[in-house]
């Protein structure tokens, strides 16, 4: 069983800064793509940033030059930094990653739980 579990989360005032992680745990042949979505109340969810296994990355145009994605791979760990925060950026954001598991191998799509973001104005 693949369980990926989001950290990170938290109230900020407009301007400030936080740094979301998500780490992957279970038996991991390996990752491929990784990404951030969001999802704020009566809306549905978005893609935030997303990056795949060799670093190629890209990202939503409402967080281009304010977030930045990046990933551990020797730890399966993924992060989102963000700056700049908007009273827009609030919501709760879930990782997730596309996993090879299994013999033979197979590749399946996980979530984590999400965290919540809220930034004041």
């Amino acid at each position: 069983q693949v369980q990926l579990v989001e950290s990170g989360g938290d109230l900020v005032q407009a301007g400030g800064s936080l740094r979301l992680s998500c780490a992957a745990s279970g038996v991991i042949f390996s990752i491929n793509t990784m990404g951030w979505y969001r999802q704020s109340p009566g809306k549905q969810r978005e893609l935030v940033a997303r990056i795949t296994r060799g670093g190629i990355t890209n990202y939503a145009d409402s967080v281009k030059g304010r977030f930045t994605i990046s990933r551990d791979n020797a730890k399966n760990t993924m992060y989102l930094q963000m700056n700049s925060l908007r009273p827009e950026d609030t919501a709760v954001y879930y990782c997730n990653a596309n996993v090879l598991i299994g013999v033979p191998v197979a590749s399946y799509d996980y979530w984590g739980q999400g965290t919540q973001v809220t930034v004041s104005s």
